[in-house]
């Protein structure tokens, strides 16, 4: 008799832990759910709270991973992004090749898509997809300025507010703000995955009017114009900040119109002096960077 009342006191011990158990994880899981739910939501209507509300760190504590973006995987020299849930921001849904590199994550957006480098800590290219519809309608659209790192990078490989601060460099938008036609685009134009650190006289003398010029030319378009935008790297690269954000040696801003077919490249050095000068062939773009953006 004292043996079975033993064995079933075993049991109902079990069982109450057995039932611990999945009430814990059941906790676990619900908290997570609330915690990352109220944080994505929080995030995608005020970007700016991203520098305040950290996800990661509750993710890690609670032993679950933190969700990155998308690497791109190379298989040789060269890789093929994917970017399968914003293929529209790219001519006729194919998405560019790519020299391979390490850490390189894609970026989807409202308004705009993202290669990023977690090398740089800056883009290799922001793609955008606009037409005269789209710049109409931004031109209502309040500028916001409110700048966040991207927290669906991980902290190795973004750039941070602090890493701007007293650098002497311009957070320069590769994906313009004068390019966003909804409240949500232009506050996601201001995610520092956007930005590269920019020389303040070429941002906002020859660069700026570039930027001009490309809306100007697509105000008058038939239909959709592609443009592609990011920094080059020749050399050993400046940084700046703790992170060490790669300086750029040049910019470029590569523009397709679908409707002709006609596409050309600005190319400019990232600094005081440059200038504007006439554009270069998409072909003498693809060898001097290996990018086949089209």
């Amino acid at each position: 008799m004292a043996s079975k009342k033993k064995s079933v006191v075993r049991k109902r011990r079990s069982s109450k832990k057995a039932q611990t158990s999945r009430f814990k994880r059941f906790f676990r899981a619900l908290a997570v759910s609330a915690i990352t739910s109220f944080g994505a939501a929080s995030c995608v209507l005020n970007p700016q709270l991203r520098e305040q509300i950290q996800l990661e760190p509750v993710l890690e504590q609670l032993g679950l991973p933190v969700q990155d973006a998308p690497q791109v995987l190379a298989t040789g020299p060269q890789a093929q992004t994917n970017f399968s849930q914003c293929r529209e921001f790219f001519p006729n849904g194919r998405p560019p090749i790519v020299p391979s590199g390490p850490a390189l994550r894609e970026l989807c957006y409202s308004s705009f898509a993202i290669l990023h480098s977690g090398k740089s800590r800056t883009p290799v290219f922001v793609a955008q997809r606009l037409n005269r519809q789209m710049l109409m309608q931004g031109k209502n659209i309040e500028r916001t300025d409110r700048f966040y790192p991207e927290a669906r990078l991980p902290s190795s490989e973004r750039a941070e507010l602090d890493d701007y601060r007293g650098s002497g460099y311009s957070r320069g938008h590769m994906a313009p703000a004068g390019d966003m036609h909804t409240l949500d685009a232009m506050a996601q134009s201001f995610s520092l995955a956007n930005m590269v650190p920019q020389d303040q006289r070429q941002n906002s003398g020859p660069w700026n009017k570039i930027e001009q010029d490309t809306r100007k030319y697509i105000l008058r378009a038939r239909g959709d114009v592609y443009v592609f935008t990011g920094p080059v790297y020749t050399g050993r690269s400046a940084a700046i900040g703790g992170g060490r954000v790669a300086v750029p040696s040049y910019l470029y801003k590569l523009v397709y119109d679908a409707t002709t077919g006609k596409s050309w490249v600005h190319w400019q050095p990232n600094s005081r002096e440059a200038k504007v000068g006439p554009p270069i062939s998409y072909e003498e773009f693809v060898g001097r960077t290996g990018l086949r953006l089209l």
